[in-house]
């Protein structure tokens, strides 16, 4: 099984990595930004379209309050990265939001967090892929129409490059999304020097279009209300942005200083980019509609099934740069696969947050364990499954999904800065040094705004969206906060249990006698070996078992039994329905019954094979005997393996494999270390 699965291995993911070797996975802040920081860079191709495409439900005449609901999504950005810095200065170990909810709400709060923010990550990779399959679907047709297979293959690239190790990864995704970046920016300023400098009028392809409003006139409520759900859409350029406190062990030292700094270039990077695509769209009359076959109108009629709607970030880049020129293409390009990289946060992030949790026993411990890249490699995988299924139900369609997220992000983000005011308060009780305290008042302060700021968001987002799909992430969050609740109570009795007590116990004290008992089934090397082992043991009683299935095959059984002369008693034991599990376990419960102190040893000889199939072939009835023993308390199980030919030639084979050199080692000869030259001083 090796064989077959080591080599691909390798291939997919490379070489195993020493534990002594993690330290080279840290990363500089260069690559820190485009792993950490792509979703929250990339949610600007579709947060303003987002916007645009609620504003649509009153009609054109709304969009003119798209700058205003920019404004207030840039004064939420600012606040929530001031107030992240702050908890990455705080809480450099990298639990981020659920270790601030969890150290200072408590552990409901922090489980709370937790919950919102597996959710949320699932939510990234699946609103990442389908919108970055939407953007690449305008240039090339298959993707569009193989939605759900193109983004499920992309998942998995991604899940792949991911087993690889994060700065290895890191530094695959770091081209894409500086080129992304670069790109926007060289739009806003082409854009910006075209229609103030020169003076040009720049039509996106759908400026000639018309709107059907669903309601026309609002008014009132009804408008305050419409403006509130745009900005709770538009808040989707917020998402990832905790990921970085999140992942703060895997900065390069000094580590929060590292971490800030990359929040602080990441919110001033988002924010510009949004609000000149935002400016641009209103430049360039771009038009999007929730249901553009219906809703939009060409030359007096609805533009029809047929009709692909474009992001608005590609409808800008065609006004700005001209429909299929190189930069158009180019941006088109990198967007469409900074979108497919942005998942990169999530995989960075729940990973991580699953590790923390595993170790405090609200995950399976498997979580914990990192791969042979130095990955945690059981969550990438867990988390590329759950985002998968999410594509398949949702049929890869970016405005469902969307209408799922960021309710998860501002529950983490309102209950970490409320858990930051309580951590700064304590801290001022016990501090005295006038400079510590004013810092402290001062992120203090931030916090508060922070809290309150994002708490009021979380508000409207619950009240906007709950009915538009915003109750299943609620629901996700519900069933994580139960599982995770029902493993640390599983976990926590487990431990009780096994506890080590203080004073002697049954577990301590020596059982009165052994009873050890060989299953044997015919006379052969296996069943020798067996016995002569259980001798070997010096048990104070010993005897072999076999059950009567086959008259004729156990008369023959026990003439070669007598003929060879063994020296250990055999009982048979009738089967008259042809069981042989129940009546071995019958048997063992009856020397427990009759016996209660004396521990009972079950022996059971097993073939080793060399192939996969073979196991389907051998010991099925061993390991169905052995998973029911397992149950009975005062039995112990011991296999005695008997090698068969096939397994000796495994092992020769897996020891030529590890002694095999590639074409020319040889002849290169081992690789050392060549001592440095002296370095002449002139």
């Amino acid at each position: 099984m090796s064989k077959l699965t080591d080599v691909p291995k390798r291939i997919l993911i490379g070489r195993a990595l020493r534990s002594d070797r993690l330290g080279e996975t840290l990363l500089p802040k260069r690559i820190a930004l485009p792993v950490f920081a792509s979703d929250p860079l990339s949610s600007v191709a579709y947060a303003p379209g987002e916007v645009l495409l609620v504003l649509s439900i009153a009609g054109v005449s709304a969009y003119h309050f798209s700058p205003w609901i920019a404004v207030a999504v840039v004064v939420l950005m600012f606040t929530v990265v001031a107030s992240y810095r702050q908890n990455v200065h705080a809480y450099p170990s990298g639990g981020g939001d659920y270790e601030v909810a969890n150290t200072n709400l408590g552990p409901k709060a922090g489980l709370t967090v937790a919950s919102a923010l597996l959710v949320d990550y699932v939510l990234t990779v699946a609103v990442s892929i389908s919108s970055g399959v939407e953007n690449l679907g305008s240039a090339i047709p298959f993707v569009v129409e193989h939605k759900v297979f193109s983004a499920i293959a992309i998942i998995l690239l991604l899940t792949l490059m991911n087993l690889r190790g994060v700065k290895e990864s890191g530094k695959l995704f770091a081209i894409p999304t500086y080129v992304f970046v670069a790109g926007v920016f060289i739009m806003i300023a082409w854009g910006a020097f075209k229609g103030i400098v020169l003076d040009e009028t720049m039509k996106a392809p759908t400026a000639d279009f018309e709107i059907r409003p669903e309601h026309e006139g609002l008014a009132g409520f009804a408008l305050v209300f419409l403006l509130l759900r745009a900005f709770s859409s538009g808040c989707a350029a917020l998402t990832g942005v905790e990921a970085i406190s999140n992942g703060v062990p895997a900065f390069r030292k000094p580590k929060s200083r590292n971490a800030a700094s990359t929040l602080a270039l990441m919110g001033g990077l988002a924010v510009t980019m949004f609000c000149g695509i935002i400016g641009l769209a209103m430049a360039t009359d771009v038009k999007m509609a929730e249901q553009p076959a219906h809703d939009l109108i060409r030359d007096g009629v609805p533009v029809g099934e047929e009709y692909v709607q474009n992001p608005v970030i590609s409808q800008v880049a065609a006004a700005v740069f001209g429909d299929g020129t190189f930069f158009f293409i180019l941006l088109a390009a990198a967007t469409a696969l900074v979108l497919f990289l942005a998942a990169n946060t999530a995989y960075n992030g729940f990973p991580l947050l699953g590790s923390i949790l595993a170790q405090d026993r609200y995950l399976p411990r498997q979580l914990h364990t990192r791969g042979d890249r130095l990955a945690f490699s059981n969550g990438i995988v867990l988390l590329a499954g759950a985002a998968m299924l999410l594509v398949w139900l949702y049929g890869a369609d970016s405005t469902k999904l969307i209408q799922l997220y960021i309710v998860g992000v501002f529950v983490s983000f309102t209950l970490s800065q409320t858990g930051m005011v309580r951590h700064w308060n304590r801290h001022l009780r016990t501090e005295h040094d006038p400079a510590r305290r004013r810092r402290m008042i001062r992120s203090r302060a931030i916090n508060t705004f922070g809290a309150f700021f994002t708490g009021l968001v979380l508000v409207v987002v619950l009240a906007t969206k709950f009915t538009h799909g915003a109750w299943v992430a609620l629901l996700g969050m519900v069933i994580f906060y139960g599982t995770m609740t029902a493993i640390r109570k599983h976990y926590d009795r487990v431990a009780d249990e096994i506890a080590a007590p203080d004073e002697p116990s049954d577990d301590t004290v020596r059982p009165s006698r052994v009873h050890s008992i060989v299953l044997v089934s015919k006379v052969h090397r296996p069943t020798l070996r067996a016995v002569a082992y259980a001798r070997l043991m010096r048990s104070d009683k010993l005897e072999a078992l076999s059950i009567n299935v086959d008259p004729a095959e156990t008369k023959a059984l026990k003439e070669e039994w007598e003929r060879r002369g063994i020296n250990v008693p055999l009982k048979i034991l009738d089967s008259p329905y042809r069981e042989v599990t129940r009546p071995v376990i019958e048997y063992v419960r009856n020397i427990r019954r009759e016996s209660p102190r004396d521990a009972v040893s079950v022996i059971i000889p097993e073939y080793v094979v060399g192939h996969w199939y073979e196991h389907l072939l051998h010991n099925q009835s061993a390991l169905r005997l052995k998973g029911r023993l397992l149950f009975t308390p005062g039995v112990m199980v011991t296999s005695v393996p008997y090698q068969l030919q096939s397994s000796e030639l495994a092992k020769k084979r897996a020891k030529k494999r590890q002694e095999w050199n590639a074409p020319g080692s040889v002849r290169r000869g081992p690789a050392v270390e060549r001592p440095k030259e002296p370095t002449s001083k002139s």
